[in-house]
């Protein structure tokens, strides 16, 4: 065998080790529960095989927020749950992990990790990470650390659910504790994350189950939907925003006859993508 075909499915076998690391580990991790803004602790039941051991887990960001909040929790404790992070969870957690498990071969856990950053070493057991209502994240300087790095060493990071001006500028602010030096840029219909599994070039803005009670598309001033990322040096995507859309509703109202199908077959298909494109790119 030619030395340059052996040396090539040499690095091929590395890199399938490689994925297959990552994802193995966040099983390694005791499954945490808490009480949500929409749920209270216990009100989704637990699935009969919450505790097997997966190749990968819905790992969501905690994080404390702004005073001035949505849900009102200035000085309540973020790690106890009830707090912005809370949003559609664990509900929409476990019926994007449903979904995973049938439209692909990843081996999914069938609830969700609530991830804290303060914890040093808990994130990097996951190679995607989701943030949802981050137009309220108020992230620390070392918070912020610990995410870059994350991000850095191959993670990724999907944020979800802002809209308009001011939840962008809150946003922004801390994404300039994260990556001060890296742009926020419009990913292209082109770029291989939105065509790892599904090809997405008609994408369109996916509303919260709240459109379909106020007849109401938008949130603010947020009219346009905008797929946006932060890049690293070799071009891959590290931080995916869905800006001005709801892909957790889409997730968490999946199966209600009244939230329309077209929304949660793109939110899942995002989703889908996202999650292949982290473990492959």
């Amino acid at each position: 065998m030619p030395q340059w075909k052996l040396g090539w499915r040499l690095g091929c076998g590395l890199a399938v080790l490689g994925v297959l690391y990552a994802v193995q580990r966040p099983t390694s991790q005791p499954f945490r529960e808490y009480p949500g803004d929409e749920y209270r602790l216990g009100q989704i039941p637990l699935p009969p095989d919450y505790r097997e051991k997966t190749e990968w887990a819905f790992a969501r960001l905690m994080y404390p927020s702004i005073p001035e909040a949505h849900f009102h929790h200035a000085g309540w404790d973020w790690t106890r749950g009830h707090s912005s992070w809370t949003n559609d969870y664990p509900r929409a957690d476990r019926h994007f992990a449903q979904a995973l498990r049938r439209l692909t071969r990843i081996h999914v856990r069938s609830v969700e990790q609530p991830v804290n950053l303060e914890d040093p070493s808990d994130v990097f057991n996951y190679p995607w990470l989701y943030a949802v209502f981050v137009g309220e994240w108020d992230l620390t300087d070392a918070q912020a650390k610990t995410l870059r790095e994350y991000l850095e060493r191959g993670g990724f990071l999907m944020c979800d659910d802002f809209w308009g001006t001011v939840d962008w500028s809150v946003f922004d602010q801390s994404m300039r504790r994260i990556f001060p030096d890296r742009p926020v840029v419009e990913i292209s219909d082109s770029d291989p994350i939105f065509h790892t599994v599904y090809d997405l070039d008609n994408r369109y803005q996916v509303p919260g189950a709240w459109a379909v009670r106020t007849g109401t598309s938008y949130r603010n001033d947020g009219y346009q939907a905008h797929w946006r990322g932060v890049y690293d040096d070799k071009g891959r995507v590290m931080v995916a925003m869905a800006f001005n859309s709801d892909l957790g509703d889409s997730w968490e109202w999946a199966d209600d006859p009244e939230y329309p199908e077209q929304y949660s077959a793109l939110g899942i298909r995002v989703g889908v993508n996202y999650v292949v494109y982290a473990m492959t790119h």
